[in-house]
C-alpha cells in the first residue's frame, strides 16, 4: 500500500467519522427541538416524547432543516409562535446537541 493510499483512506474515514458525527447531531438537535415544540404546545410526559421522537424518525433520510422548521412552526403556529422563532430555537439545540456529543467524546 502505497503513502497516497494510505492517506486516501485516512481522509476516507475521517469523512464517514465526520458524515456519522453530522447525523447524530442533527438527530439530537431535532430531539430537543421536538421537545421544546412539545412543551410550548402543552404535551408532557409520553406525548411529548412521542412528539419529539416523531420530529426524528418521520423522513429520516430526506429531512431538511427547512422541513423540520416547517413542521414545527406550522405546529406552533396557532401559539403565535414565529417560524424565525423556531429557526432560532434549532440553532441554539444544535449547539447544544454538538456540546453534548463532545462531552460524551471525552
Amino acid at each position: 500500500m502505497t503513502t497516497f493510499d494510505k492517506r486516501e483512506q485516512g481522509f476516507e474515514a475521517k469523512f464517514a467519522h465526520d458524515e456519522e458525527f453530522m447525523f447524530k447531531a442533527t438527530a439530537r438537535s431535532n430531539k430537543l427541538l421536538g421537545l421544546w415544540a412539545a412543551g410550548q404546545l402543552g404535551l408532557s410526559g409520553d406525548a411529548a416524547a412521542s412528539y419529539a421522537t416523531a420530529l426524528v424518525t418521520d423522513n429520516l433520510e430526506s429531512q431538511s432543516i427547512d422541513d423540520v422548521v416547517g413542521k414545527v412552526s406550522g405546529d406552533l403556529a396557532a401559539k403565535g409562535v414565529a417560524r424565525e422563532q423556531v429557526a432560532q430555537k434549532l440553532q441554539e439545540c444544535l449547539h447544544q446537541a454538538l456540546a453534548q456529543l463532545e462531552a460524551s467524546k471525552q
